[in-house]
C-alpha cells in the first residue's frame, strides 16, 4: 500500500450517524427510538447536514492503486458524535447494556452479506466480500474478492498466504478491521457510519472495568459524554501536553494491572494448591487496590476543572537517567534523511578526532529531536542536522546534556505543533542549546521554561507566541549572541532567586523586552547583567520590574515627608495638593518614589544609547486618586531603575524604539487598609 494511503488510515476518524433532529428524537420512546426506522434519520438525506461541517461523508480514492474507493469520514464534530451515541446506539443504557444495544444498533443497520469492504492491518490492505455477520460478537464472515486484490508496503503475499490468514481465525475478522468500499448509494454510506461508530467507541471510550461499576446514572452521560469531551480537548490542543502524557500513562497503567487481576483471578480459580491459591488472592487484592487508584485518577480528567486542579501532580516529572552504568557517553544525531556527502561532513568536522582516541565515541541515529532527547543520558550530545523538524509535545530535558545544530540557525528549524504545554522543559543540572531555530505557534505556554540548574542558550533564535524563556526560582541563564522576538508576553521573564547573563542578545517586538517579577521581601532578588544587548521595537518597556509595596510602607514614608516639610518641595506635588486627603499624598509619595530614579542615572548604563529622562505626569485629579486606591493598584512609572539592586552589570545596552522606554518599574500596592 503506498504511504499516502497508509497515512489516511493513520489520520482516519470514525463517523457518525447524524439524527434529523436532536428534539423530536428526544421526544420519542427509547424502544421505538431503537426499533425505529435508522434510515428515515439518514443524514445524507436531511439538507441540513450537509451545511454543517462533518456531516457529510467523503470517499478516498487512492489513485492509481489497487484497492478501491473506501469512505472516509473523519471531520465530524463533538456534537454530531454526541447526538449518535446518545440518540440512537447507546440511548439511555446502562453499562452492562452496552454490547447488546450496539448489537441492536449494527442489526439494524448492515446488512449480514452481500457487501465489499477493505480488510486493513499493519502488514496489509486486502479487499475481501461479507458473507455473514455475528452482530453480538462484532465479527464478520469475510471471504477474498474475485479477482483478488491487496496491497502491502513490507511483503509479497499470495492467494495461499491470505487464505491461510483467514483459515486461522475461521474466516472470522472484527468488524472494526473493515473499511466499507463505496458504491456511491445511501445504504453503503450508513454500513461505514455504523462501523465507524463501533469502532471508534471501541478505540476511544469504553473501558474494561466499565460494566462493573454501575450507578443511578446511565452509562452515556456517566462515561461516554466526559470521555467524548476530554478526547476532542485533545485532539483541538486544549489540554497541556503534560497533562495529557500523564492522562496517557494513568489508563495504560490502569490497563495494564486490570488485565494482569483478570488472568491472576482466572489462574487462582483453577489452580488446586491452597497455598499458590492464597499467593495468588493476596496478589489479586493489591492489584484491585492499584485499579481503583487508578480510575480515580481518571475519573479526574474526566472533569474539565479538576483534570487541571488535581490531574497532573508536581512528582510527575520525568526522572534524570544519569550516567550509564558502563559510563558511556553517545552521542545523538539526528537527521530526517542522512545522505553521503552531509555524513562526510559531520565526520569530518565533529568525529575526526573523537576517532583518534583509543575508547571510540557510541553514535545513535534518529529522526527527530524528541526521540534523541529521551535517549539521552548524563552527559550525552545531541547534534541536529540541517532540516525542518516538527514536534508534537514537549521536550523535556532532565540530564545535563548539550544540545547543538550542525550548522546556522536558520538552517536547524524546530517547530512546535499543538497548543498545549510549553516547547522545551529544561531541568537538568548543566543544559547548553546552541545553533538553533525554534518555532512556535498558536501556543498557551511559554517557548522554554528553566526550572533548575543551569541553562546556556548561544547563537539561538527564538520565534515566540506567548512568553520566550522563562527562569523560575533558583535557576539560572547565560544568554549570549542570541534573538527573542514574537512574544505576546515577556521576551525573557525572570523570577526571584536566579541568576541571569545576558549577553550580545537581540530582543524585539515583545510585549515587554525583559520581565523582571516577583520581588518580595522574604526572597532573595535576582542577579541579573545585561551586557551589549539590543532591545528594539517592544510594546512596553525594554526592562520592566514589578515589586509589591505595601501601604503601611507608603503611610511611614508619607509621614516623614509631612514631619520634615518635603512634600511642598517635592516638584511632582503641586502647591494646590494642600487640601488633600491622606490617600492622595500617599499618591504623590508614590510619584515621588518613581520620579527619584530619573534624578540618579547609574555610570553603568552610559553605553545605552537611550535613556528615559522624561518626568513622571504630576497633574492627577483628585477623583481618579480615590478611585486607584480603593483597590490593589499597580504604580507604573517610566524611568532609571539601574540602581535597582538586582542588576549586577548594565553596559553597552542600546534602547531603540520600545513602546512605553527603556526602563520602567511597576509598585503594586497590595493593602491599602
Amino acid at each position: 500500500m503506498s504511504g499516502e494511503l497508509l497515512q489516511g488510515t493513520v489520520l482516519l476518524e470514525p463517523g457518525v450517524m447524524v439524527p434529523a433532529s436532536p428534539t423530536s428524537a428526544a421526544q420519542e420512546d427509547p424502544e421505538s427510538r431503537q426499533e425505529g426506522s435508522y434510515k428515515d434519520a439518514d443524514p445524507c438525506n436531511d439538507p441540513s447536514c450537509h451545511t454543517t461541517p462533518g456531516a457529510t461523508v467523503n470517499t478516498l480514492v487512492p489513485e492509481g492503486k489497487k484497492i478501491p474507493q473506501i469512505i472516509q469520514t473523519n471531520e465530524l464534530s463533538f456534537d454530531e458524535r454526541c447526538r449518535a451515541y446518545q440518540d440512537y446506539i447507546l440511548v439511555n443504557c446502562k453499562a452492562s447494556e452496552v454490547k447488546e444495544f450496539i448489537a441492536s444498533f449494527l442489526e439494524k443497520v448492515l446488512e449480514p452479506s452481500g457487501w465489499c469492504a477493505v480488510w486493513r492491518t499493519e502488514l496489509f490492505e486486502v479487499l475481501v466480500e461479507v458473507t455473514n455477520v455475528n452482530f453480538s460478537a462484532l465479527k464478520a464472515v469475510v471471504r477474498l474478492s474475485e479477482p483478488f486484490v491487496y496491497e502491502s508496503q513490507c511483503c509479497d503475499y499470495t492467494l495461499d498466504d491470505m487464505k491461510g490468514f483467514l483459515d486461522r481465525d475461521e474466516s472470522q475478522r472484527p468488524l472494526q478491521e473493515l473499511w466499507v468500499v463505496s458504491d456511491d448509494s445511501q445504504e453503503t454510506h450508513q454500513k461505514a457510519l455504523a462501523i465507524e461508530h463501533v469502532r471508534f467507541f471501541y478505540e476511544n471510550i469504553w473501558r474494561g472495568w466499565d460494566e462493573e461499576e454501575e450507578d443511578e446514572y446511565g452509562y452515556f452521560v456517566r462515561c461516554v459524554e466526559p470521555r467524548l469531551r476530554l478526547y476532542y480537548d485533545i485532539l483541538e490542543d486544549r489540554v497541556p501536553s503534560g497533562h495529557v502524557h500523564y492522562y496517557q500513562y494513568v489508563l495504560g497503567e490502569c490497563e495494564f494491572s486490570y488485565i494482569k487481576y483478570l488472568n491472576l483471578m482466572s489462574s487462582s480459580l483453577t489452580t488446586s494448591n491452597y497455598a499458590e491459591q492464597s499467593k495468588m488472592l493476596m496478589e489479586g487484592l493489591n492489584l484491585f487496590s492499584d485499579i481503583e487508584f487508578w480510575k480515580r485518577h481518571l475519573k479526574l480528567f474526566d472533569n474539565p476543572l479538576l483534570r487541571y486542579l488535581f490531574g497532573y501532580p508536581d512528582n510527575f516529572v520525568m526522572k534524570p537517567k544519569g550516567t550509564r552504568q558502563n559510563g558511556q557517553k553517545v552521542t545523538h544525531v539526528v537527521s530526517s534523511t542522512m545522505k553521503t556527502g552531509l555524513l562526510r561532513s559531520l565526520f569530518r568536522d565533529r568525529f575526526c578526532e573523537e576517532s583518534c582516541k583509543e575508547e571510540e565515541t557510541e553514535i545513535q541515529f534518529h529522526s527527530d529531536m524528541l526521540s534523541a532527547i529521551n535517549a539521552c543520558h548524563e552527559g550525552d550530545t545531541v547534534i541536529i542536522c540541517p532540516g525542518h523538524y516538527v514536534v508534537h509535545g514537549t521536550c523535556t530535558i532532565a540530564d545535563s546534556i548539550e544540545l547543538e545544530g550542525y550548522g546556522l540557525p536558520d538552517d536547524i528549524v524546530i517547530e512546535k505543533k499543538g497548543k498545549g504545554g510549553p516547547f522545551v522543559d529544561c531541568k537538568g543540572m548543566e543544559i547548553k542549546i546552541s545553533s538553533i531555530k525554534f518555532i512556535q505557534h498558536d501556543s498557551v505556554e511559554g517557548m522554554l521554561r528553566i526550572w533548575r540548574g543551569k541553562t546556556t542558550l548561544e547563537n539561538c533564535v527564538l520565534q515566540c507566541e506567548t512568553t520566550g524563556v522563562i527562569v523560575h526560582t533558583t535557576a539560572e541563564l547565560f544568554m549570549k549572541n542570541s534573538v527573542v522576538y514574537g512574544a505576546k508576553g515577556a521576551g525573557i521573564e525572570i523570577y526571584p532567586e536566579t541568576e541571569c547573563t545576558l549577553t550580545d542578545n537581540e530582543i524585539h517586538h515583545c510585549k515587554e523586552g525583559i520581565l523582571v517579577k516577583g520581588l518580595l521581601t522574604d526572597c532573595y532578588d535576582p542577579k541579573i547583567s545585561l551586557i551589549n544587548n539590543i532591545l528594539h521595537n517592544n510594546e512596553g518597556y525594554g526592562v520592566a520590574v514589578v515589586t509589591p509595596t505595601g501601604a503601611r510602607y507608603l503611610k511611614e514614608n508619607a509621614q516623614d515627608e509631612l514631619n520634615n516639610n518635603t512634600i511642598q518641595e517635592n516638584r511632582e506635588v503641586d502647591a494646590t495638593e494642600e487640601g488633600l486627603d491622606l490617600e492622595e499624598r500617599l499618591q504623590g509619595v508614590a510619584n515621588k518614589m518613581e520620579h527619584s530614579a530619573t534624578d540618579d542615572f547609574s555610570e553603568q548604563a552610559k553605553g545605552s544609547c537611550e535613556t528615559i529622562t522624561e518626568p513622571l505626569p504630576t497633574s492627577t485629579k483628585k477623583g481618579q486618586v480615590k478611585k486607584r486606591l480603593s483597590k490593589p493598584v499597580i504604580i507604573e512609572a517610566e524611568g532609571n531603575i539601574t540602581s535597582e539592586e538586582i542588576f549586577v552589570e548594565i553596559t553597552g545596552n542600546q534602547f531603540k524604539r520600545n513602546g512605553k522606554g527603556g526602563f520602567g518599574i511597576f509598585r503594586c500596592i497590595l493593602n491599602t487598609s
